[in-house]
């Protein structure tokens, strides 16, 4: 992963204190940081504010799933960087991600090295 100066982020990810912290570290690293609570949301907001270069999806979302929401992400933008955030990392939900050409995974609880990490190696 390249300079995050120029880099469009979306975060969906329904744990207030994930998005607030996320945030704060990521406000000055990207050029577009926005964290939103669902997948819904996630929708409406790349339909308002146009392409994003990372997304960082949890798999437990209210509603639409992350792996839903991925899924469509990835018919959009099959050339963004995505990472599935989960407490559930189970072979069947790897396996599905990986389908759909999920980038990288973090295991919550995470750090924000955790996620600068998965953004190398993806």
């Amino acid at each position: 992963m390249g300079d995050l100066k120029h880099m469009k982020v979306l975060l969906v990810d329904d744990d207030e204190s994930i998005r607030t912290s996320m945030e704060y570290f990521f406000r000055k690293k990207t050029a577009v940081f926005k964290a939103v609570e669902s997948a819904e949301i996630g929708i409406e907001t790349l339909r308002d504010g146009g392409p994003v270069d990372i997304f960082i999806v949890d798999y437990k979302l209210p509603g639409m799933n992350g792996l839903s929401l991925l899924k469509i992400i990835r018919k959009q933008w099959p050339d963004a960087l995505t990472v599935l955030v989960t407490a559930h990392g189970n072979p069947e939900i790897i396996s599905k991600a990986l389908r759909i050409g999920v980038d990288s995974f973090v295991q919550k609880p995470f750090t924000t090295r955790t996620i600068m990490d998965a953004l190398k190696w993806a």
